[in-house]
């Protein structure tokens, strides 16, 4: 029977510490008390009389916490720290302070592409769980995803690395589950350009592609930018008066604000878009830059082969024997870099264009030439219009 005025415990005499509580209400609930090394003694709520706590599992989670106070561990502080960790390391606050503490410290120029990989790969797939329960299966999940992108394969495992090894390091973790893991192979530099007539055929192409790729895939033609410097252009940044368009340095991989002349195909395409005093250029949501690269693309080529198998046809060849190599988004910087060459743009406004920090713009010259060559970047992107033009323009029946 409950007493009116205090709890009741009966313990179990066969299992230390393992009791039962009545309340004067007559609630009953299994409890377990134990000291740890000698200190105060606590007591723990296993669980109320009733299903699933049976006296059979109580026994048996007694037993469990029993052993962690024989091996010196306080199963209420066991507990606590438990829900911290679930709580302030789960996948998705520690990618987050991962960023914030590690990647725009460290890696300045590439913290956002990371930061993608993270928001896009990695929280989506672990959000909820902690960092100390992911393992190498669920590692080698994600890399077998990738097994047909090896670059993007390589991008993913190389960020993991990087933040298993940091929550190592601040031991928020006993051990990387990617230690001992062999690293994907490194993909051989890409070497991919794409001929005047897959050219033509992907101009064509974004003609017929609904927004955004349309407009982006040609501004990345035509500005020959990054595809996450055009995903994330922003209207404050665009001029279209002096038609220029300035990347700002926070945005730039290299650091360096980066001025780049707008033709008069890219200005045309900003006025179709609608200029506005800000706010991003390409976007559906009205928050959030333009994403889904890979979808968009796949879209794209198929458009091409299209286009491609119909010029077969109307020249009386077979368009069943139409192909396109794979490329890549990044490929057009590669393509448009190729043809400025071929039209006798020099190297250094070539890589200024692109805004690389390599070759003739590195090293003791590029801490010395501090000169933007802004003329003449304005005159090789004419230069690239005029071109695409030409090489777009209508064909007579004749040619």
């Amino acid at each position: 029977m409950p007493d009116p005025e205090r709890d009741i415990y009966v313990w179990d005499p066969r299992l230390k510490g393992f009791g039962l509580r009545t309340t004067p209400t007559g609630a009953q609930s299994f409890v377990f008390q134990y000291r740890v090394n000698g200190g105060p003694a606590r007591r723990k709520t296993i669980g109320p009389v009733g299903s699933p706590w049976t006296p059979v599992m109580a026994r048996k989670e007694a037993e469990r916490l029993l052993i962690q106070v024989y091996q010196g561990i306080d199963p209420v502080e066991a507990r606590r720290e438990e829900k911290r960790k679930r709580e302030t390391l789960n996948v998705r606050a520690y990618c987050e302070k991962f960023t914030d503490l590690y990647l725009k410290q460290n890696w300045r120029g590439t913290w956002k592409a990371a930061d993608c990989t993270l928001r896009n790969v990695v929280i989506p797939r672990w959000g909820t769980r902690p960092m100390h329960e992911l393992t190498r299966a669920d590692i080698v999940k994600v890399m077998d995803d990738y097994s047909d992108r090896p670059a993007r394969r390589k991008e993913i495992h190389s960020v993991l690395r990087k933040l298993f090894n940091w929550a190592t390091d601040r031991q928020d973790i006993e051990v990387s589950p990617l230690a001992g893991m062999k690293a994907p192979k490194a993909v051989p530099a890409r070497r991919r350009v794409l001929n005047d007539e897959e050219l033509v055929a992907l101009w064509k192409a974004s003609e017929q592609t609904g927004w955004p790729w349309g407009p982006f895939v040609r501004m990345l033609i035509l500005t020959m930018q990054r595809r996450r410097e055009v995903a994330e252009m922003d209207w404050c940044e665009v001029d279209l008066a002096a038609r220029n368009w300035t990347l700002p340095a926070a945005r730039a991989k290299n650091d360096e604000e980066h001025i780049i002349p707008l033709s008069n195909l890219a200005v045309a395409e900003l006025e179709r878009i609608g200029p506005r005093d800000s706010g991003l250029v390409f976007t559906t949501t009205g928050t959030t830059p333009v994403s889904g690269f890979f979808k968009g693309r796949v879209a794209l080529n198929e458009t091409m082969l299209a286009y491609m198998a119909k010029r077969k046809a109307e020249a009386g060849d077979d368009p069943n024997s139409v192909e396109i190599p794979n490329w890549r988004l990044h490929d057009l910087r590669r393509t448009g870099a190729t043809n400025l060459q071929s039209l006798g743009v020099p190297v250094e406004v070539t890589e200024s264009v692109l805004n690389h920090i390599s070759g003739t713009r590195a090293g003791v010259a590029g801490i010395y030439n501090r000169y933007k060559y802004d003329a003449e970047k304005r005159t090789a992107l004419d230069a690239w219009d005029a071109k695409l033009v030409e090489l777009c323009a209508p064909k007579s029946s004749g040619n």
